[in-house]
């Protein structure tokens, strides 16, 4: 199964495609990130995000997208930029009818280090490891991106994930 982590931002939004063949089983495909202008006007980085990521998404071919949850911390306005971002990435997919599951931070931290609260430098080492790469995924946020791509390997192949994905309130028309 190809499932694409996205970690998301408005600056710089990460993305790691898995190709998951077993529960503890997975490669990467792809992984990097799309940048957006820092002094363009909001409207335009909101646009520069959508036109990188749907090129992403058309080039990856993913059957399933996790997304990290937004974690509000101290700052709220990056908070809010976090939330845009996520709002893009849930757009294309739905386009795309894709599947979405989100995961928070301390999930995702659980899931591939067994410890809730495990550092940035933990969860790399895990990722590289988990994915039997060289050395750790760059930059930070593509690190990052595989990291939720491979908590939701580990929960789909678990049958664990449905109370994970992102549900949509819409009643289906019959």
């Amino acid at each position: 199964m190809r499932i694409l982590g996205i970690d998301p931002g408005i600056g710089i939004c990460g993305f790691g495609l898995i190709e998951a063949t077993t529960r503890a089983g997975a490669k990467a495909l792809d992984f990097g990130a799309v940048t957006t202008t820092v002094d363009a006007p909001l409207p335009e980085r909101l646009l520069e995000l959508h036109d990188s990521l749907a090129q992403v998404f058309e080039e990856t071919k993913p059957e399933v997208v996790a997304v990290e949850k937004l974690f509000f911390s101290k700052n709220v306005t990056t908070g809010i930029a976090v939330a845009e971002a996520r709002g893009i990435v849930l757009l294309i997919a739905a386009r795309l009818k894709l599947p979405v599951y989100e995961y928070s931070p301390n999930q995702i931290k659980l899931s591939l280090a067994g410890y809730g609260a495990a550092t940035k430098t933990q969860i790399e080492e895990m990722v590289r490891v988990h994915l039997g790469l060289e050395k750790k995924p760059k930059p930070d946020d593509a690190a990052d991106a595989l990291a939720v791509a491979i908590t939701c390997s580990f929960l789909y192949q678990n049958g664990a994930d449905e109370k994970y994905k992102f549900s949509n309130s819409r009643k289906e028309k019959k």
